[in-house]
């Protein structure tokens, strides 16, 4: 069932560690078949360099597993969240990489202080609060989902333009119209956290970059007007 779904879902998979994105199992990706309204995400605490693309698990978006030996990834109900709120949304990824991480962990947004994250974020990536107990203790990972995506409506941010996130105490997630593209943003999230990171320590008094720079750059990669790169048709 879903055997090309799985296999792209495994070679995305494949990639976190490839960009040095986790360390151990420490990450997930998964990709969404909408037309038959089932996922395919990695297994749970299974070691990349073991798995196989028959590995990969089939969910519905209920929870319930459909095909799969292993038990899905423990943040399933984060990605099932995302799923039913983001339309737009083909694939997820969560890691604890590092950098990306440590801004999560200090309880801050990511400023827009270039044009590398101009080209893919718009705005801020946002720090959302952490969890309390309550939260945590009822149904952790859902309550996770919820709170991207409520945080996403009161905030009236567009997941496409705003394809990142960071949960507090936690780490980031990121996706896109796929599982390679959610990869993709992840992998630029993370260097986008490390060149914050590095500019602050360079200058303590630095600024975001003035916003008629990052609409420029988000707006020649992305909308009706964009002209970068070559026409696919």
């Amino acid at each position: 069932m879903l055997e090309e779904l799985k296999k792209a879902v495994y070679e995305a998979n494949m990639q976190l560690p490839h960009y040095g994105l986790v360390t151990f199992t420490w990450g997930n990706v998964s990709g969404i078949d909408r037309g038959r309204g089932l996922f395919v995400i990695k297994p749970s605490g299974v070691e990349y360099d073991k798995m196989t693309p028959e590995d990969m698990v089939v969910m519905d978006l209920n929870g319930n597993q459909v095909e799969g030996k292993y038990r899905p990834s423990s943040d399933t109900a984060t990605h099932i969240e995302i799923y039913k709120a983001f339309s737009e949304v083909g694939g997820i990824v969560h890691t604890h990489s590092s950098y990306a991480t440590s801004w999560a962990q200090s309880g801050r947004g990511i400023p827009c202080y270039g044009t590398t994250h101009a080209d893919y974020m718009y705005g801020e990536i946002p720090c959302l609060r952490c969890l309390n107990e309550d939260e945590i203790e009822e149904a952790y990972e859902k309550n996770t989902g919820r709170l991207i995506v409520n945080e996403f409506k009161r905030l009236c941010m567009d997941p496409v333009a705003m394809p990142t996130v960071l949960c507090k105490n936690h780490g980031p997630f990121a996706w896109g119209k796929d599982a390679h593209e959610a990869v993709h943003n992840a992998v630029v999230l993370e260097e986008v956290a490390k060149m914050a990171f590095r500019a602050e320590l360079i200058n303590s008094r630095i600024q975001p970059a003035p916003q008629a720079l990052q609409d420029k750059h988000y707006t020649r990669k992305h909308g009706a007007n964009a002209y970068y790169g070559q026409d696919t048709e």
